[in-house]
């Protein structure tokens, strides 16, 4: 079983500006309000938070529902990384058969295969000469919901 990981070659235009928003409090309780939203703390900027190699990043929009298990769903958007060298357990982008999927690596004992996070799908399995071509690892992702 080859392993590659191919690196990303494409130029981004990054100016280093971003766009600082406030951080509310610490965490928000899916129950009853919390006074901390009264009370900005620190700022984030979104794009230092999701990119940390601009040149070696970019976005995925998901279709399918085969990573839910993962929080990854069917519409949201995966930010890729492909400075990030792919290790077990990492969530990966994978070519197959001409074509990409999301799924978590699983890098054990010899044994290379690729594992969906909904148990509906089965795991996917390489055989000796086959060739697993990783384009990057899968750091973050972006749900959008209805405005």
């Amino acid at each position: 079983m080859n392993s590659v990981f191919i690196p990303y070659d494409t130029p981004v235009q990054f100016s280093g500006v971003g766009l600082e928003l406030p951080l509310v409090g610490d965490v928000v309780k899916a129950g009853f309000p919390s006074p901390a939203l009264d009370f900005p703390g620190e700022r984030i900027d979104l794009l230092k938070l999701l990119v940390t190699h601009p040149q070696a990043t970019y976005f995925l929009r998901v279709k399918g529902d085969s990573m839910i298990g993962a929080g990854i769903f069917d519409n949201d958007i995966v930010v890729v990384d492909k400075a990030v060298r792919p290790r077990h357990g990492h969530i990966v982008i994978a070519q197959l058969d001409g074509g990409f999927t999301v799924k978590k690596l699983y890098e054990r004992l010899g044994r290379v295969k690729l594992q969906a996070a909904n148990v509906t799908f089965p795991d996917i399995l390489f055989g000796e000469g086959e060739t697993l071509e990783i384009f990057g690892v899968v750091i973050g992702s972006v749900k959008l919901f209805p405005k």
